[in-house]
């Protein structure tokens, strides 16, 4: 849970925000006025994307400033796109939730580009092996979606599962990923 810290601090804090035309949609930026990246999005889920910022801040979420290229987020962002996958690897993130979300928002950071893991997976890297649907809960709230690559976790059957944005986003991050990612690794 959050700490009464981090609620009086969003409170008082401002967002930052931009949108970038990517290959597959328009997508929403958020960050905090200390640049981190608090929220992404998808422009065609407008209304979602305002409902859980008012979930995760409250009032704050109503002090939404536009600018372009907030502390750099923006132009990560685009290099990403363009095909530097590892331009978002080190974007510094906030985000309310619980202990729980949290874990499971971490650790999908630790995923490498071009490669998938399960939830089961997933939930036995975070030492909770029996808590697959929460882990599946926690990766669907996922409120940085992208530079928190909630679209690397699939089925236990190797099937493409729900995803935010949709379907074919998830394919076409996978897909990108898996081609700049390659040289990478050297396993190209």
């Amino acid at each position: 849970m959050a700490s009464l810290e981090s609620l009086r601090r969003t409170t008082f804090m401002e967002f930052l925000t931009d949108q970038l035309e990517t290959p597959i949609g328009t997508m929403r930026i958020v960050c905090d006025d200390a640049g981190k990246l608090r929220a992404t999005d998808w422009s065609n889920h407008e209304d979602r994307f305002q409902r859980l910022l008012k979930i995760h801040y409250g009032d704050a979420a109503d002090r939404i400033q536009k600018t372009k290229d907030p502390f750099g987020l923006t132009s990560a962002m685009k290099r990403y796109f363009e095909g530097d996958i590892p331009a978002i690897d080190d974007l510094p993130t906030a985000t309310n939730g619980t202990e729980f979300q949290r874990d499971v928002w971490s650790e999908l950071r630790r995923i490498p580009p071009g490669t998938t893991i399960s939830y089961g997976q997933l939930a036995e890297r975070i030492g909770r092996p029996k808590a697959v649907r929460a882990v599946g809960l926690a990766n669907g709230s996922n409120p940085v979606g992208i530079v928190v690559p909630c679209h690397r976790v699939i089925g236990s059957n190797g099937k493409l599962t729900g995803y935010g944005g949709g379907l074919p986003r998830k394919e076409w991050l996978l897909r990108h990923e898996a081609q700049w990612a390659s040289p990478l690794f050297g396993s190209k």
